[in-house]
């Protein structure tokens, strides 16, 4: 079942966020608090699965589709994002693997909000999708071995991630929605 289409899901209505969030790995975030220097890496997998399990909770929320605020998603935006964004960060994360000296190819994730309608999207359907997308990047960190978390990759607008700080940039993306949602006991359950 899709929502129905409403005036104030229009994702074309907000701002884009053309933030760049690496600063994020440099020193704590002041909205949600991730600190990206104490997170062990061995416990990444397991903590993008516990976001997913957070967010099909925030999913069957009612009225997931409503914006609350006018220059935020709704519940169910932020969901799809963070499905899109574990299924991009993926693709990413096995081009860092297999290839030397990756690039990525750029994402608008704006655009993509808007493609693809995530304000209309069945929150059933969007909570299996996630935790699907989740469970498939957080085995892929958990398999990272040794030397692989030092290989490199490039976004497009020039930023240089190994995989290991690339994990902790992963990580803070579903924690901070966390926090956007206002989820702020889920933050806090998976520092």
């Amino acid at each position: 079942m899709t929502t129905e289409p409403r005036a104030d899901l229009d994702p074309a209505t907000l701002v884009p966020d053309d933030k760049d969030w690496t600063w994020v790995l440099e020193r704590p975030c002041p909205e949600c608090g991730f600190v990206a220097r104490e997170v062990d890496l061995s416990t990444v997998g397991t903590r993008i699965r516990a976001t997913a399990d957070r967010f099909t909770e925030v999913l069957r929320r009612p009225h997931v589709a409503q914006r609350q605020r006018a220059d935020r998603w709704s519940d169910l935006e932020y969901s799809c994002h963070v499905r899109d964004v574990y299924r991009i960060c993926r693709g990413r994360l096995e081009l860092i693997l297999t290839a030397d000296d990756a690039h990525f190819a750029n994402w608008d994730q704006d655009a993509t909000a808007i493609d693809d309608r995530y304000g209309e999207q069945d929150p059933a359907v969007v909570a299996a999708e996630l935790v699907e997308a989740a469970g498939a990047i957080a085995t892929a960190f958990d398999d990272v071995i040794g030397d692989q978390w030092q290989r490199r990759g490039h976004r497009s607008d020039g930023a240089v991630f190994t995989v290991d700080s690339f994990a902790r940039y992963v990580l803070h993306d579903p924690l901070h929605h966390l926090w956007d949602v206002g989820a702020t006991e889920e933050v806090a359950a998976s520092r």
